[in-house]
């Protein structure tokens, strides 16, 4: 079967010719913005493979950007939708009641570790909607207006999220943006200035909070601080525990609400179903996390998850839309549960992730280019870096790295401010077999690119 193949090239070049056919219609019916680097035009996919037109086979660790953590088309998931699509596929859930979006509200409020004993969940369609739904909600609540957010982060590209994400080059010429969104440094320990301890860089990175309170919005006119436990497209970086428990402090001390962002980092990527999971083992569990991308096994869907006091401060009409907990969506998003939970695709997580983090970080000791690797469970990066003392981005080493390694059937995708990370989203069902010729796909290109 296609799940348990290894990556193989059968191609002179990739794209082959139908591939290449299909990426030349793409780039006529489709806006360039809408950037593809990768040469793989799918015609099937499972597990972690991808079957192109030509017939050339990929490893897919990019997994659709973490959306797909329980595989390509896992069977179960796929009768999951069949079977609800003969029954209904859609009834707007603000004119009917229907089965699926009730029964996953009520395991998200099982499993989402916020703070509170009584939860409450409703869903969107993607993440970039759950964190503005999740803005909304913290207003309604505090009755403030301003968020603060961090460098590196990425929450969407509506005019809000655009706003809340660092990186610019996702919203050139977009601007005025929304006010009222402040920013301050997320604890990038690979780039603390000077030679700090570790306490001195979590004393330093909690500094900065206090200046935003000083310098652009008082305490008492914070609704939220909107944080990624791990910093996807900011480069795979986790927030320290201890950063996280001050955090919290401060959010209690100023009646500011607490929001993790677990758009890429949830359901079973970092070695636990969210990574708030750490945090509530640390006593420092968020108010309100949102949840998106890996929820229903990649058909669109979002959550957003709280306390029943929090949700229910929002007026009536706030919050809501069409789509939002379709029915599809939900019966696929309670089988990738049920599968998750079963399969203990956790635990398998945390396996993968020592494996990958073992391998990288040999690669750190032998190799002059690697300059950090991070993560948590089966969530690692891997920074390049053109001088480890100077610790200079190398990007083009990165984006020759994407090259290589999809023209022998591995599929990677860089991260990062500065674009100079690989990012291992890879399926969790993904093979022992499959990740070895992956790591050995990657160290060839590395030898042969640095």
């Amino acid at each position: 079967m296609l799940k348990d193949e290894l990556p193989k090239i059968i191609t002179k070049t990739v794209p082959g010719e139908k591939s290449e056919a299909l990426i030349a219609r793409r780039e006529k019916a489709t806006p360039g913005a809408i950037r593809c680097v990768y040469p793989c035009a799918m015609k099937r996919a499972q597990g972690a493979m991808i079957e192109d037109l030509d017939g050339n086979l990929f490893l897919d660790w990019i997994g659709g950007v973490g959306v797909l953590n329980i595989g390509h088309c896992h069977p179960e998931v796929v009768e999951a939708v069949r079977e609800q699509a003969g029954k209904y596929f859609h009834g707007m859930f603000n004119i009917v009641t229907h089965e699926g979006y009730v029964a996953l509200a009520e395991k998200m409020n099982e499993i989402v570790p916020v703070r509170g004993a009584v939860k409450k969940t409703f869903f969107a369609n993607s993440g970039a909607e759950a964190d503005e739904n999740a803005v909304k909600i913290a207003k309604a609540y505090t009755k403030r207006p301003n968020i603060i957010v961090f460098s590196g982060a990425f929450h969407g590209r509506t005019m809000l999220t655009m706003a809340m994400t660092s990186k610019k080059s996702y919203a050139l010429g977009m601007g005025p943006f929304p006010d009222g969104v402040y920013r301050a440094e997320f604890p990038y320990l690979y780039r603390c200035p000077g030679n700090m301890t570790g306490t001195e860089a979590i004393d330093y990175y909690i500094g900065k909070i206090y200046k935003v309170f000083e310098e652009a919005s008082p305490a008492d006119q914070v609704a939220a601080v909107v944080v990624e436990p791990l910093q996807g497209e900011g480069g795979f970086i986790p927030a320290p525990v201890e950063w996280v428990k001050a955090l919290r402090k401060i959010c209690d001390e100023k009646g500011i609400l607490l929001v993790a962002d677990e758009v890429q980092s949830g359901f079973g990527r970092t070695g636990k179903m969210f990574a708030s999971c750490y945090w509530k083992e640390a006593g420092c569990e968020p108010d309100i996390i949102t949840s998106a991308k890996s929820i229903a096994g990649g058909v669109p869907l979002s959550a957003i998850t709280a306390r029943a006091e929090i949700l229910d401060a929002v007026p009536a009409g706030v919050i809501g839309g069409t789509f939002g907990g379709n029915a599809l969506a939900c019966a696929a998003a309670l089988k990738v549960i049920e599968v998750m939970e079963r399969d203990r695709l956790c635990e398998r997580s945390l396996e993968i992730g020592e494996k990958i983090r073992t391998t990288f970080n040999k690669w750190k000791e032998k190799y002059a280019v690697v300059g950090d690797v991070r993560g948590l469970g089966g969530m690692v990066g891997i920074e390049f870096v053109k001088d480890k003392k100077t610790k200079e981005p190398n990007a083009p080493l990165v984006s020759a790295l994407i090259k290589e390694c999809a023209a022998h059937g591995l599929l990677i995708e860089n991260a990062g401010t500065y674009g100079n990370v690989v990012r291992f989203l890879a399926p969790l069902v993904i093979t022992d077999a499959q990740l070895d010729a992956g790591l050995s796909i990657l160290e060839d290109a590395i030898q042969k690119c640095m």
